[in-house]
């Protein structure tokens, strides 16, 4: 009986290290655009790359990488950025009751995906990006923390240490900083980039990195930064210049 019972013990222990392992190892989302050099915890990722919970993502100054969530959101990184998918609970298959990303640092695009607003976080080292179902590029500075939000679409908020502000027009911006305030906000203009304290702040509204059509096509374009460098301008009726769509990530829908 002694050793039925430890046998019994042993199997259970094992099964739990199994959920465990299976549960951190949960797919999240996968990539759909790779370019240069972007890394996850076992390496280098390419298109169709799995991403996970806990998944630390890190580009190259020069990288780029759009990503697919299981809900339809899509996230883009790029060059210099270093974020963890952090937390999620699926609400079911195809949504999420929760999401929490944590954004260390670099330049960002977010498009919601199907799941409830509330569902989505944004931890900076500033404070948090609540999302409304929207769209948005957000910039988080290395060095200081400072973080940069430009709403393309729908609503966000921001909070931190002292209180939060909501963003509800397009191309509206707001500035954070550690430890210290959230500016109200305004109009954004190119004196943002001296602002932000970084070479690579908002480089797909300032044109420098160019995203897949599929993050592109919402009214607010550039936000007047980028002019004809910026990737929304050049998709005019000819076609001419167009990046190329990518292909559907399989399992996760259409990435179009």
């Amino acid at each position: 009986m002694r050793g039925l019972a430890r046998k019994s013990t042993i199997a259970a222990s094992a099964a739990l290290l199994w959920t465990s392992v299976a549960f951190a190892q949960e797919q999240v989302g996968q990539a759909t655009l790779i370019k240069t050099a972007v890394t996850g915890p076992s390496g280098p990722l390419a298109v169709k790359s799995p991403v996970f919970r806990d998944e630390r993502i890190t580009t190259s100054q020069s990288g780029l990488g759009e990503f697919l969530f299981r809900d339809g959101t899509k996230f883009a990184v790029g060059g210099g950025s270093s974020v963890v998918l952090d937390r999620f609970v699926f609400d079911d298959a195809k949504t999420f009751n929760q999401l929490t990303l944590k954004a260390a640092r670099g330049s960002f695009r977010w498009i919601s995906g199907k799941s409830k607003s509330q569902a989505y976080e944004i931890v900076t080292p500033a404070g948090t990006i609540g999302v409304r179902g929207t769209k948005f590029d957000f910039s988080v500075e290395e060095t200081t923390g400072k973080t940069v939000v430009v709403l393309l679409d729908g609503a966000a908020n921001f909070c931190g240490p002292s209180g939060c502000v909501e963003l509800r027009r397009r191309c509206d911006v707001i500035v954070a900083t550690p430890g210290g305030g959230v500016s109200d906000p305004s109009r954004v203009n190119r004196k943002i980039f001296q602002t932000a304290g970084s070479d690579n702040a908002l480089p797909f509204l300032s044109g420098r990195q160019r995203l897949t059509r599929s993050f592109y096509g919402f009214a607010s374009g550039s936000c007047g930064l980028g002019g004809q460098r910026a990737g929304i301008n050049r998709m005019g009726p000819s076609g001419a210049d167009r990046p190329e769509r990518p292909k559907a990530a399989a399992g996760y829908g259409n990435s179009g």
